[in-house]
């Protein structure tokens, strides 16, 4: 009988075509991704099993006891970005948090999925998580590939803009100064593939609510902008 945990969830729609392109990545074509994460709970975990928890718990207390970071840090990952979502200004869905791990290579996300300590944790997302994207990264700026591990800071607010475009660089040109990332592939979501992820550092809420009625090209089912209240970030910190 294989070790190797048996993963079940309903938060999302795999991309089979494109897991099957990171696990079969030549080593010499592989290299750093960034694993953008949106994520919106259930309001009350939907636990499969009986007594994996003693009492009825959050969708956002579930994902705390699934944080994997220590996981992340045995094969060489590491959470560079995370926060709660404090504003959902354009999209036609919610969320309530957002985090972004840096994969040393794309076969190391999909050799996770096999772990056993993963496994004994993912059972905790699958019952926080009502869905989740995952949007797969490269930065515009490749010099985030060597930031250092970022250390918990005081709370700041950071707008997000997630589109689907098939004109990246007009889409980074539109935003002088944001943080740009380009989408290699959507590994989870709702079937929709995303193109570009970006990050603007602002001073407050309404800065948020301003750039995004600026913002008239991005339009609800094909675009999201929200403000996050940040916890961790080596992404948007010079």
């Amino acid at each position: 009988m294989s070790d190797k945990p048996r993963l079940s969830h309903n938060y999302g729609i795999i991309d089979k075509e494109y897991a099957m392109s990171l696990a079969t990545r030549p080593p010499e074509e592989d290299g750093p991704l960034y694993m953008v994460n949106l994520m919106k709970y259930h309001e009350v975990a939907q636990y499969s099993e009986d007594g994996v928890v003693d009492h009825a718990i959050s969708g956002r207390e579930a994902d705390d006891r699934y944080n994997p970071a220590s996981i992340l840090n045995k094969i060489g990952a590491t959470i560079v970005f995370a926060g709660d979502v404090t504003s959902n200004n354009v999209g036609d869905e919610d969320w309530d948090r957002i985090a972004i791990v840096r994969y040393a290579t794309r076969k190391s996300f999909i050799e996770m999925q096999s772990r056993k300590d993963f496994g004994d944790k993912h059972v905790h997302k699958a019952a926080g998580m009502m869905r989740t994207t995952l949007v797969c990264c490269r930065p515009e700026d490749e010099s985030l590939d060597s930031r250092n591990r970022p250390t918990p800071l005081e709370l700041r607010t950071v707008a997000m803009i997630v589109r689907q475009t098939p004109d990246r660089a007009g889409a980074f040109a539109a935003l002088p100064g944001a943080i740009n990332f380009s989408a290699e592939g959507t590994v989870i979501g709702d079937g929709r593939k995303w193109d570009t992820v970006q990050f603007v550092p602002v001073n407050s809420e309404a800065e948020v609510a301003e750039l995004a009625a600026k913002l008239d090209y991005c339009k609800p089912g094909e675009s999201y902008v929200m403000g996050i209240q940040v916890v961790l970030d080596s992404i948007t910190l010079p």
